[in-house]
């Protein structure tokens, strides 16, 4: 078994930095840009009397980093190649990801906007898995040149992690000889409708309450009569654009259908693992600066003239974080090669689902847990500085700890794994009947 990272990655690893040295950091420090990473950040990155939404020259200099990474050649890294991009695999995403992570808040890589040099671009595989021709040069192609972004449209106010029992309903109606759909319902945390040019509507079409059949995805332009905004939800980390929202009477064309009908659950579905392991290596990675940037600071804070580090209720802790680390690193990127395989192979997304799906959760749950740990014990060791927003981890512990609710909850993962561990589901179904 050979540990090492491929040759090829490394050198890879290397273009980046070098790459972000030269492009981003220069931009990151012009123009007082790093008001938006600095001890101002929440409220340089938020317009608070405009609902609480990303500021618009936030969210500018965003596109403009991913604009000179695109020309560079990295932003699409993971989309294939006919698109631009580099083919990413699942491996080399997790070690860019926590590399990224680890080096620190930055331009380079702010997850609280899902922004990175190195893009993750979820709506390709969906398009590209259940996209007709035209929607697939429409929301792909047109995503890269963002004239398209579509928000994902599942959760509602009375249905988080169980989309079986989704209330918004879409029934078949005919207007001006046109078919189509009407959709009525109500949705929730329905992430960047704030600039989205549609949102991806998920409705029960057929089917009883409960039934995983029967749920249909619906394309819905923005400005489509009868999609309403109501507020954006303010959030334990600002700014937001996560607002609820209802549809009333809000008619689509049949040609606004993704994917086929009463299908849509397995489009929600469909790139939930590589979103998973993903950020769970962004979470490693932001774990090992906590932990770094204390043992640094130990190191160098002399109470009663000795070094803070010399005491064992500062080592320990970080101890036993650190060991965590090394070995979440291991599982995360064996997955994420495993992943690899079976995604080459014949049965591709469902063969991870089937042998996968359980350690991408085990990574996900734990990775997220352990980066509010991190963050927690990295305040703590700083002491006061440590709290202040003049250090970062704060800002970690606020950001990633969303993580351990949004893409499935640690609860729901971790009942992913007892189902596979107890033969529930998985390759162990049947083993103890």
């Amino acid at each position: 078994m050979d540990f090492d990272l491929p040759t090829d990655l490394v050198v890879y690893l290397a273009e980046l930095d070098a790459f972000i040295a030269a492009e981003i950091k220069p931009l990151e420090q012009q123009d007082d840009n790093i008001r938006f990473f600095d001890h101002r950040r929440e409220y340089a990155r938020t317009d608070f009397e405009n609902q609480g939404l990303p500021r618009r020259e936030w969210e500018q200099l965003l596109v403009e980093a991913s604009r000179r990474a695109d020309a560079a050649g990295h932003w699409r890294f993971s989309a294939p190649k006919k698109y631009g991009g580099k083919d990413g695999s699942n491996l080399w995403m997790a070690v860019i990801r926590d590399r990224f992570a680890a080096m620190g808040l930055g331009l380079h890589n702010d997850l609280q906007n899902e922004h990175s040099i190195v893009g993750n671009f979820p709506f390709v595989a969906m398009f590209e898995h259940f996209g007709t021709p035209e929607q697939q040069q429409e929301f792909i192609l047109g995503g890269f040149a963002r004239t398209r972004r579509t928000a994902f449209g599942l959760t509602e106010p009375n249905h988080g992690s169980d989309a079986t029992h989704m209330e918004t309903r879409a029934v078949r109606e005919t207007r001006d000889g046109v078919p189509g759909w009407r959709i009525d319902g109500e949705k929730m945390w329905i992430t960047g409708m704030h600039v989205a040019t549609h949102c991806a509507a998920f409705c029960r079409t057929s089917g009883e309450a409960g039934n995983a059949r029967g749920i249909t995805c619906l394309l819905v332009p923005a400005e489509t009569p009868g999609m309403v905004i109501d507020e954006y939800l303010w959030t334990f980390n600002m700014p937001t654009d996560h607002p609820r929202m209802h549809f009333e009477d809000c008619w689509v064309p049949e040609s606004a259908m993704l994917g086929p009908e009463g299908g849509g659950l397995a489009i929600a579905q469909s790139f939930v693992h590589q979103n998973r392991i993903r950020q769970a290596a962004s979470s490693l990675g932001a774990a090992t600066y906590c932990v770094e940037e204390s043992v640094k600071y130990a190191r160098q804070r002399k109470p009663f003239g000795e070094e803070l580090a010399r005491n064992q209720a500062i080592q320990f802790p970080l101890v036993e974080l650190a060991t965590q680390c090394e070995m979440l690193r291991s599982m995360i990127y064996k997955t994420a090669w495993q992943m690899d395989r079976l995604e080459a192979s014949e049965g591709g997304h469902k063969a991870i689902e089937r042998e996968l799906s359980d350690k991408i959760s085990m990574c996900n749950y734990w990775a997220n847990r352990l980066v509010c740990e991190a963050a927690d014990r990295a305040m703590q060791v700083h002491g006061g500085i440590g709290y202040s927003r003049h250090k970062p981890f704060e800002h970690i512990y606020r950001h990633h700890r969303r993580y351990r609710i949004t893409e499935g909850a640690e609860e729901i993962q971790m009942r992913k794994v007892g189902a596979y561990l107890f033969g529930y589901l998985g390759p162990r179904k049947g083993m103890f009947d």
